[in-house]
């Protein structure tokens, strides 16, 4: 679709799966600005960039003027953490898969 775009390492696509199974989930993004976000995962893509619905802000009266917005894109290279359901979570799939994609990986 575009060419010129540089596909995604094996790692970020394992990723990309595992955030693909919490659209719909409540998360928190923490950003290297110390900013922390509370929102719906609406979507994903293949560089982790985000989009969070009914966003909040963690500590609103720090940043105040970010009370209004509802609904924001994050870009991938600008999270710090991001703080996931640990109900929503099979720690054993995602050991086992990056088990996997590290063994696949090193064989080449």
């Amino acid at each position: 679709k575009y060419p010129h775009l540089p596909a995604a390492p094996p790692r970020a696509m394992q990723f990309l799966s595992f955030f693909k199974t919490l659209i719909g989930k409540i998360i928190i993004v923490e950003l290297k600005n110390d900013l922390a976000l509370k929102g719906i995962l609406h979507s994903v893509d293949q560089y982790l960039n985000i989009k969070l619905n009914d966003m909040t802000v963690v500590d609103p009266e720090k940043y105040p003027h970010l009370v209004a917005v509802k609904n924001c894109f994050i870009r991938g290279s600008v999270v710090r953490y991001i703080q996931l359901p640990a109900k929503d979570v099979d720690t054993q799939l995602l050991q086992d898969s990056t088990r996997r994609a590290a063994q696949s990986e090193s064989k080449r």
